[in-house]
């Protein structure tokens, strides 16, 4: 009888807590509401405006104030595209593979290198690691043209040049993948490794079997920064060779051709933006959060 008068008095409590609002009024949730909107149109303008401009003929494009979405539709743009591509000593196909390649490539393995790295640093500290860590904390504050002549010069003291390593390799060393991956493995208790290790499991089963599917949003944001990079990267200071060159270097040299070429120009521009920003959406999720719980720490 007690415990049926518990279980009662419990319910009550539940459904009192799921009745009670909000301190705030709906003027406030408006406000909000209000506010959210009207940034989130200003974020998404230029997104619509770029994939409406690849579709837009030429009389349109050139319109004055422009028009934000199309009013006579064409494909005109990306058959143009195809067109010059098809042209050129290289094959299309064949920059699209390089480009696939030095992304694909170069993602796993700032994963891999990257993750196994922060896992040391966060759960078996070394003598010297927190300087470490300080050291690749300041490197987020350089630019990439800041360290473009020391690259150069140790890739082409490595003799990289000219091959998919100059590129694929050095991405292997993102400091935001890194910081990214140690602040989260940070999240997670040391006495959750200690019991795997009571019940006998080894150092590479915990890693793979443990902390990777624990730092999932983790890894999945380092690989949205991953692919945004190298598949937008030129790579124009270290390969030479057309047959090597990736996919963005060659439609930039079709960006060269003057205003007739400026409705080619919005197709070229919807079609590099088109796979980081569907990598985006598949895994925005796990952006979110990852960058909610960065910073928290056990």
């Amino acid at each position: 009888m007690a415990k049926s008068k518990s279980n009662t008095s419990g319910m009550k409590r539940v459904l009192q807590v799921r009745r009670r609002r909000a301190n705030r009024s709906r003027g406030g949730d408006g406000f909000i509401f209000t506010i959210l909107a009207a940034f989130g149109v200003f974020f998404a303008y230029p997104l619509v405006y770029a994939i409406n401009n690849a579709f837009k003929p030429l009389n349109e494009i050139f319109l004055v104030p422009p028009a934000l979405f199309v009013k006579s539709p064409t494909m005109n743009n990306f058959a143009d595209l195809f067109i010059l591509m098809s042209r050129s000593w290289v094959s299309f196909s064949r920059y699209i593979f390089n480009t696939m390649f030095i992304t694909v490539a170069g993602t796993i393995g700032l994963i891999v290198f990257a993750s196994m790295g922060a896992y040391v640093v966060s759960k078996y500290p070394f003598p010297g690691s927190k300087k470490f860590f300080n050291l690749v904390v300041t490197t987020l504050m350089f630019t990439g043209y800041v360290t473009a002549i020391p690259n150069y010069l140790i890739v082409s003291g490595l003799g990289w040049v000219d091959t998919y390593r100059s590129v694929v390799i050095p991405a292997f060393a993102m400091p935001m993948g890194f910081f990214l991956l140690k602040q989260f493995i940070d999240t997670i208790p040391d006495t959750l490794i200690e019991a795997a290790k009571i019940d006998g499991g080894t150092e590479g089963w915990i890693f793979l079997k443990i902390i990777m599917p624990l730092i999932k949003p983790a890894w999945l944001t380092v690989m949205i920064f991953s692919i945004q990079a190298l598949w937008n990267a030129r790579a124009s200071n270290f390969i030479y060779k057309e047959q090597l060159k990736t996919l963005p270097f060659a439609l930039g040299q079709i960006l060269g051709g003057g205003i007739a070429r400026a409705g080619v120009g919005a197709a070229v521009t919807l079609f590099v933006m088109i796979v980081p920003l569907a990598a985006f959406m598949v895994t925005q999720s796990n952006v979110i959060a990852t960058m909610a719980n960065s910073g928290i720490k056990e």
